[in-house]
């Protein structure tokens, strides 16, 4: 079974520094955590922006040109599967080098965040079940088998949970990978 809600009160806290005490060049290696993140909430809010076009699309078949907008909406849905095939496996990679490289440099640094990096590694799991639904329903939109409020039920979903955790990861993340000098 997937867990598809976070436990966000359930969430750990690491113990704030002042950031003002960092340099320049220090909040600019935090501030490219949230650069990542807002590339991959456009690309989440292009999903959903995707699906909406696809929705409208699918109501607009004349009786006239239903063969012709038969095969608009069957591409679309291509479309949209490739879509979100490569979304998902970018925010696979983008975890990836997370649970990797950048989590472990900074429990290298800063032992006491072991609780908020093992619940973002717990979200991450998470997020790749919802990433493995989500392409599963654009797998199936495709061949026919289920309809777009499947998808889009899944795609909410996972907006939701991304976002939530995105959020999550830079309150508690953004001044210690500049106070710590992490660099990825």
């Amino acid at each position: 079974m997937v867990i598809t809600d976070l436990d966000e009160a359930r969430r750990p806290r690491g113990h704030k520094h002042d950031p003002e005490a960092l340099t320049p060049g220090q909040r600019q290696l935090g501030r490219h955590l949230i650069d990542v993140h807002d590339g991959y909430r456009q690309e989440m809010r292009q999903v959903l922006d995707a699906l909406d076009q696809v929705a409208a699309g699918s109501l607009d078949a004349a009786a006239l040109r239903s063969v012709i907008n038969q095969l608009t909406m069957r591409q679309n849905y291509w479309t949209l599967g490739a879509f979100c095939a490569t979304f998902c496996r970018l925010v696979t990679v983008h975890h990836t080098i997370e649970d990797e490289a950048m989590y472990p440099a900074i429990l290298e640094r800063d032992g006491s965040l072991g609780p908020v990096i093992d619940k973002l590694k717990e979200e991450h799991e998470v997020i790749a079940g919802l990433l493995t639904r989500l392409d599963q329903a654009c797998v199936d939109l495709v061949a026919g088998d289920t309809g777009l409020d499947k998808v889009r039920a899944e795609a909410e979903q996972l907006a939701a949970v991304l976002f939530s955790h995105f959020t999550y990861e830079e309150e508690e993340l953004v001044e210690p990978i500049g106070r710590l000098d992490v660099r990825i």
